[in-house]
């Protein structure tokens, strides 16, 4: 693979992966942890892992995502980070460090519709749409500001039929401004489709 990928024009590569349920966008961002990796021994890699297992079939999903990592890519370090990617962006990047972060939509759900039902809350809390902006604002500065290369993977979810409910429609509408806000970030952008990349930016 082309090492020359992981830099544009001098800038470490922010690459947003976008695609659809088991479109390959995780393998894909895996494969290119992988080409890091192997391309200098001096280099490490991190995956960023912001899902939470709530039930049975997400704790098996969840090993099951593990065990594939392990195969493909025996030195990627993971790192969890269901709620706090800004701040984790932040004490990591470094030029010879590589963070993977999966998924965006998993970190959004964690932040606008948790299965746990929250801790009471202070009287002075602010409210979850605000805390997610403000969460919103400090991850895109923190992407900005990375010093080493940054994947991220984020489903596209927009395509198909409006969904029922106010709160799906919302939680819609709030990772397609995600996406939108992280593509403006990134020097690279990929569809991923059946398990092959489109260029978008």
């Amino acid at each position: 693979m082309d090492q020359s990928i992981f830099h544009i024009d001098g800038a470490p590569l922010k690459l947003l992966l976008l695609g659809g349920q088991k479109s390959g966008k995780s393998r894909q961002a895996e494969l290119l942890a992988r080409a890091w990796l192997q391309a200098d021994a001096g280099r490490s890699a991190s995956l960023v892992a912001t899902g939470t297992a709530y039930d049975l079939e997400m704790h098996e999903r969840i090993a099951r995502h593990q065990r594939d990592r392990r195969e493909r890519v025996p030195q990627l370090a993971t790192l969890e980070a269901p709620r706090d990617v800004a701040q984790l962006l932040q004490a990591h990047s470094r030029p010879e460090h590589l963070l993977v972060v999966d998924c965006l939509t998993l970190w959004l759900t964690n932040w606008l519709m948790p299965m746990e039902p929250p801790t009471p809350a202070p009287a002075t809390a602010p409210a979850p749409a605000q805390a997610w902006q403000t969460q919103c604002d400090a991850f895109i500065a923190a992407l900005q500001a990375a010093t080493g290369p940054v994947i991220l993977v984020s489903n596209e979810i927009g395509l198909g039929v409006i969904p029922m409910g106010r709160e799906v429609r919302a939680f819609v509408d709030a990772l397609g401004l995600l996406n939108q806000q992280a593509a403006a970030a990134c020097n690279r952008v990929q569809l991923m489709a059946a398990g092959l990349p489109l260029q978008m930016k």
